[in-house]
């Protein structure tokens, strides 16, 4: 994925305040709403804006992003920081903000970009009691919109806590101990020990109870919810609780049918070539992908890799093959 930097997007130094932030934000947003803008991009350039401005609005959002350094340039490939933690956050903002927000949830979500440092949980509103109301008392207060109002007394629990976990499939089909170490905004680390269970999936959160902000006037702790998210694997995609897997064979072997060993997440299998096989076929192993109720299978998908003409014996056998063969894959292409 590519990187985005976030301050370019808005026009702001990376040094901005939060009112330089907001106004670069409100002129930009009416710049690009695309129920007013004539730009052709404008829907594009909304959602950019809108994604940016989620991030650096929130102190614990920027202060995670500025981690990741200064020597990033827009669309240089991006990988997540190594390790097993992320970076761990408040869910939203401050209460409040421009009156135009959620610029990039209105059209459509935010990037793969977002979603990597935050989760697909970031953008969602902080904690906290909740109800109907005009929001402020001037003459800009708007009917029916809703603010945060905070108890100010007696127990009040932490809020909940949020980070993303990158574990391997291997751990998601096997369940696993782990220790993460998780880096605050701040700066400060810790770790802490968590149970993989068996047959996790991307985006599922494992619920760590008592592990978020500590409470108030003895209200009990938060939690901390961990979204699970996989790291590349060499073979294995990963589709909900099924796993996907290209299987390369022989000419022969799809023409003829064969029994080969394949490679699943429990160890190997036999799997039945039917004869006659093209590629792009898919064969399912039923049960072999992430355990569950029910488990996913494994899709196996044929690709006929055909063997180099890179000797006198091997052009031999092709050519006689060219001769005696009445095959034309093109048939269907000719009128």
């Amino acid at each position: 994925m590519d990187f985005k930097d976030y301050y370019a997007i808005l026009g702001v130094k990376r040094d901005a305040s939060a009112d330089e932030i907001k106004r670069a934000y409100r002129k930009l947003a009416r710049k690009y709403h695309p129920d007013v803008s004539k730009e052709p991009d404008a829907e594009a350039r909304f959602k950019e804006v809108g994604e940016a401005y989620e991030v650096l609005k929130d102190p614990e959002k920027r202060a995670a992003y500025d981690q990741l350094g200064a020597d990033w340039k827009a669309g240089q490939e991006f990988r997540p920081p190594p390790g097993d933690g992320g970076f761990y956050y408040r869910r939203g903002g401050p209460a409040g903000g421009a009156g135009m927000g959620g610029a990039g949830e209105e059209f459509g979500g935010f990037s793969d970009f977002f979603e990597t440092l935050f989760g697909r949980g970031g953008m969602a509103g902080r904690g906290g009691e909740f109800r109907s109301g005009p929001a402020g008392a001037g003459p800009g207060a708007r009917p029916g919109a809703q603010e945060f109002h905070f108890r100010q007394a007696g127990p009040m629990r932490g809020e909940d806590q949020h980070a993303r976990v990158q574990i391997s499939l291997e751990d998601a089909y096997h369940g696993a101990s782990r220790t993460l170490e998780l880096r605050a905004p701040s700066g400060g680390k810790r770790s802490i020990r968590v149970a993989i269970p068996k047959g996790v999936t991307a985006g599922q959160r494992i619920r760590l109870a008592g592990q978020g902000m500590p409470g108030a006037n003895g209200g009990a702790a938060g939690d901390l919810f961990l979204e699970v998210a996989f790291t590349p694997h060499r073979l294995f995609e990963p589709d909900g609780r099924n796993i996907l897997l290209t299987l390369p064979v022989t000419p022969w072997e799809a023409a003829l049918g064969e029994t080969v060993s394949v490679p699943t997440l429990g160890g190997k299998v036999e799997l039945k070539i039917p004869a006659g096989s093209q590629s792009g076929r898919r064969l399912r192993l039923k049960g072999r992908g992430l355990p569950g109720t029910p488990p996913g299978d494994q899709i196996v998908t044929l690709r006929i890799d055909t063997p180099p003409a890179d000797s006198s014996f091997a052009r031999t056998l092709y050519e006689e093959m060219a001769s005696k063969l009445p095959f034309n894959p093109r048939h269907d292409l000719e009128s």
